[in-house]
């Protein structure tokens, strides 16, 4: 056992410092969270709940198993921008009958549940991971339909799918439950309200446009009618139960793992650290297990940190990577390190950063975009689960699509990612992705570029 080292003083006042940095960051989050929480307003919620209605957070703590955790995903999309803080739509991934799904909720109390281009986006990218990780996708749907270019919004083949219709549902929403695998919809409430053919059904091949909805009665067809909106989260929870869902991927080597050694509290310091002076291994011994690292040729590229350990019990390969163009010997270990996480199914966290500019003096052509494409071409080819934690205002986007892909407050900085969240949760929200990705096989891509020693 390998165990990381501190060198941290929570006296020192660059401790401090960077700590109230972090902590005004994240007081900005919170104020944006609660703007998304708290719906159209006070006026719609009221008036909404006086309908005997549930608001979409709502309907999801009724619909996950009871205390269960749930990793919410874009909590904050379009802040900043002309469209309601939230995108209207509520996604994230909980366990439901004991099987982690992902939750499509639409806010009903915001322009009525319309379809902006950022709901869309999030539903997207919600739909994507459920199809990556093979996770049930659930739709608790309730929309006014779209309000500008927002197409796409269907369920993916390769998982089950499950819709309940709590209101009225029109645009693309309103073809959600002729598109699932199961359908419910609440009596005297859903009304789904088509305008275009629908398109074509991919779970059963039926052209759905050949046979339009015929309302059956005042609710419409349906697999299973609900007598009201908690009965309708009920027998969502039945369907889920049915599903008889097993994960393909291995459960964790070790089910009691070993805290960290090191107080997640640095870790508000580290996300404020001046890049140049920013280490890995620090960020490494407060979310990997009892802080136990195993660093990869710790001599060779000393820039790009990577090594081994296990999180929640889970193995990890962790490799730490500044935002810059890197040099011959760095790329080569990735292309080694890649190479070996391949070979032995190990999910792989990439940890972005600023990180200290390149070591002088060095010739010209060491630090040359050149030198990437090997390293592009390694984590382009390789299989195996992807996770990203971006740390500071890192611009250069990531060419591929990981599992899952977080960041820490920064100054200056909207990413392009699954959320921003608190430094302090990072080990808990790893440790619920590593759980996600496993529930689909973990598998390498052998080799996956050459390298030498």
């Amino acid at each position: 056992m390998t165990v990381l080292d501190t060198t941290l003083d929570p006296r020192d006042p660059a401790y401090l410092e960077g700590r109230g940095t972090t902590l005004e960051r994240l007081a900005e989050l919170e104020s944006a969270l609660e703007e998304a929480r708290a719906g159209g307003g006070e006026k719609y919620v009221t008036r909404h709940h006086a309908r005997g209605k549930l608001l979409p957070r709502e309907r999801i703590e009724m619909l996950l198993d009871q205390d269960g955790p749930f990793l919410e995903l874009c909590p904050v999309a379009a802040r900043g921008t002309e469209y309601p803080v939230g995108g209207s739509v509520v996604t994230g991934i909980g366990v439901v009958e004991g099987v982690e799904c992902v939750v499509v909720a639409n806010d009903p109390t915001v322009d009525e549940g319309a379809v902006n281009p950022y709901t869309a986006e999030k539903i997207r990218r919600a739909t994507t991971i459920a199809s990556m990780n093979r996770l049930p996708l659930i739709n608790l749907v309730e929309s006014a339909g779209d309000s500008g270019s927002a197409g796409g919004l269907f369920p993916p083949d390769r998982v089950p799918s499950i819709c309940v219709v709590f209101g009225a549902t029109s645009g693309d929403a309103a073809y959600l439950p002729a598109l699932s695998d199961y359908t419910i919809r609440v009596r005297g409430h859903a009304k789904v309200l088509t305008i275009h053919p629908q398109p074509i059904n991919g779970h059963t091949g039926v052209d759905v446009r050949a046979t339009p909805v015929v309302p059956a009665g005042p609710d419409g067809p349906a697999d299973q009618l609900a007598e009201d909106e908690r009965d309708g989260l009920r027998l969502a929870r039945q369907c889920v139960r049915r599903l008889n869902w097993r994960k393909h991927g291995p459960p964790p080597r070790n089910r009691c793992p070993r805290a960290p050694r090191h107080d997640a509290e640095g870790l508000l310091t580290l996300a404020a650290a001046d890049p140049a002076a920013f280490e890995p291994r620090e960020v490494f011994a407060r979310i990997l297990d009892e802080s136990d690292f195993d660093e990869f040729k710790p001599g060779h590229g000393a820039a790009m940190v990577a090594g081994w350990g296990e999180l929640h019990g889970y193995p990890l390969g962790v490799l730490a990577t500044p935002d810059r163009s890197c040099s011959a010997a760095e790329a080569q270990k990735v292309v080694h390190f890649l190479h070996l996480a391949n070979a032995t199914a190990t999910p792989v966290l990439f940890l972005r950063h600023l990180g200290p500019p390149p070591e002088t003096p060095a010739p010209a052509e060491e630090y040359d975009s050149r030198h990437d494409a090997p390293m592009a071409h390694a984590i382009a080819r390789s299989t195996v689960p992807h996770l990203i934690l971006t740390v500071g205002a890192v611009t250069g986007e990531r060419t591929d699509e990981p599992r899952f892909r977080f960041s820490w407050p920064a100054a200056g900085s909207t990413p392009v990612d699954d959320g921003v969240i608190d430094p302090r949760d990072t080990r808990t929200v790893l440790g619920l992705c590593l759980s996600a990705v496993h529930s689909a096989a973990v598998e390498g891509a052998g080799h996956v570029g050459v390298f030498r020693s």
